[in-house]
């Protein structure tokens, strides 16, 4: 019997939003992206394919992940579909809050920083690796030997890292237009590399 053959999910983050430009947690799902976001997108584009050939771009419901979507999907001619679970994390009462916010609340700790529940019934990183991880399960499962781009968030990338990866202590956050590329076979996780060239 033959090898089941090998598929890669291509992680992308979406492009720099207003939110990234501000260094602020997102207040609604509809930022946009920035220009320079669409700029980043569309070069991270042109080193996809160049490498791969991807079937199906799935996506954030946010608006920031469906534009870059939109956009890698016309480079590739293909369909895009959205998928809820692969939404940012949510930040809870931190909304529209700067960044460096997060380590002013209580029960912040860098040294388990993945337990950490953003104040008003904001999400742990744990719990953002288990909706999102169901996702790019059921991609490995229903799409074996594709190329199938996945778009998500900065958070969502993260968490994902540690599904695949197994371990949080890599702290491995992509920049806007980041692309992490997860190799697998029959079901099973062979590797995550994060790219730095995209």
């Amino acid at each position: 019997m033959a090898a089941e053959p090998a598929g890669r999910l291509i992680l992308v983050r979406h492009g720099e939003s207003e939110g990234n430009r501000a260094r602020r947690f997102t207040p609604t799902p509809e930022v946009p992206l920035t220009e320079t976001g669409r700029e980043q997108v569309r070069a991270a584009a042109e080193w996809i394919a160049a490498r791969f050939a991807p079937e199906l771009v799935v996506s954030s419901p946010f608006r920031r992940a469906r534009q870059t979507s939109e956009i890698l999907a016309a480079r590739f001619g293909v369909a895009v579909r959205v998928e809820e679970d692969l939404r940012e994390r949510s930040y809870g009462t931190l909304a529209g809050e700067p960044y460096a916010s997060a380590t002013r609340t209580p029960g912040w700790d860098p040294e388990r920083y993945w337990l950490w529940r953003p104040p008003g019934g904001g999400e742990t990183l744990v719990d953002v690796a288990a909706r999102a991880g169901a996702v790019l399960d059921r991609l490995a499962r229903d799409a074996p030997g594709m190329d199938v781009v996945v778009v998500s968030h900065g958070a969502v990338m993260h968490a994902l890292w540690r599904h695949v990866d197994g371990a949080w202590s890599s702290r491995r956050v992509a920049r806007n237009a980041g692309v992490f590329v997860v190799d697998h076979r029959a079901g099973v996780w062979e590797r995550i590399t994060a790219v730095d060239e995209a």
